[in-house]
């Protein structure tokens, strides 16, 4: 995710706004269809995922995973080396210490999409019975 463009990243942190379909078309019309799906894998789309999984983005599926705190995910990317996705799932639940790398690291960027998925999913009510890895 490092290498996305801000504008893009902003994009991809508006999906989880009032206006995230408008935002959601824009990423799948503007050649970031991956982003795309990470949006909806987090909002709790099984077939998101399965495409994350197909169009061999797999990390992506992993980090909605850690996100949603699935030790198996964490694992994975850990085991793959995507180390930065572990501090990105962690941010978003709001720990302490990877909000703090983040902030060192100057990653402000990604400490606001943390806050932006995080007031998304405390705000919803989710499906529990998504894909395990």
């Amino acid at each position: 995710m490092l290498n996305y463009p801000p504008k893009i990243l902003l994009a991809f942190g508006e999906t989880f706004g009032n206006t995230g379909d408008k935002f959601q078309t824009w990423l799948l019309e503007n050649g970031y269809p991956e982003l795309a799906a990470l949006s909806s894998g987090i909002k709790g789309s099984n077939d998101a995922i399965e495409w994350l999984l197909k169009n061999k983005f797999p990390q992506y599926a992993a980090l909605e995973g850690a996100i949603d705190k699935k030790p198996d995910a964490y694992a994975w990317l850990k085991k793959y080396e995507f180390d930065f996705l572990v501090v990105f799932a962690e941010a978003i639940n709001e720990k302490p210490k990877a909000i703090a790398w983040l902030n060192e690291q100057d990653l402000k960027i990604f400490i606001v999409l943390a806050a932006k998925i995080n007031s998304y999913r405390n705000n919803q009510t989710f499906d529990y019975h998504k894909l395990h890895f």
